[in-house]
């Protein structure tokens, strides 16, 4: 049986799967084939980094009026490297991966100017660093029991209250989180 695609969905972290990282982790999946997987947390904001601090650390003016983009921690892969997640209303030539019809990933310079000039994607989410898995390794964590996968609503996905994020997820699959235990049952 082929494994379900994760591309443009969101992976929810059930309670005890063991890796302090992704605790109550709500992880965007920009990518998923046979090689592997990557996908972007979009609910564990950083904030020991500011948007304003990474565009004067890039030499990126600033406008006055420009919004001001939550930084968010990504995934323990290249914790330097910023990704935006983004709406599709935005595209860099040559540079954004159309995830799906909604969503897309740049990687690029370009796109944090066109944010810092109140500019760019109606919606955004700036994270550094990335959540990644080897061939076969995503699909053992779910049948294991590590991940249940839900819808990717723009609003869980982009969403200001962070700390709603994974309760929100589970909510949307018909989960009550306050009845998950991260112990297992015996009979």
């Amino acid at each position: 049986m082929e494994p379900e695609n994760l591309v443009g969905r969101l992976l929810v972290a059930m309670p005890g799967m063991g890796d302090p990282r992704f605790e109550q982790a709500v992880i965007y999946m920009c990518a998923h084939s046979a090689e592997g997987a990557m996908g972007l947390i979009v609910n564990k904001p950083t904030p020991e980094v500011s948007f304003r601090d990474l565009l004067k650390q890039l030499e990126i003016d600033r406008a006055p009026d420009a919004r001001d983009i939550r930084v968010h921690y990504g995934g323990p892969v290249e914790a330097a490297r910023g990704f935006v997640l983004h709406s599709s209303d935005y595209r860099s030539e040559g540079a954004t991966l159309p995830v799906d019809g909604e969503i897309g990933l740049t990687a690029t310079l370009d796109v944090l100017e066109e944010l810092a000039q109140g500019r760019g994607p109606s919606s955004s989410l700036l994270a550094l660093g990335y959540s990644g898995w080897g061939p076969g390794q995503l699909e053992g964590e779910i049948g294991q029991n590590g991940w249940l996968t839900c819808a990717a609503r723009p609003e869980l996905v982009f969403g200001r209250a962070n700390e709603h994020k994974w309760s929100g997820a589970l909510k949307s699959l018909g989960i009550d989180p306050l009845l998950l235990s991260g112990e297992a049952g015996r009979a």
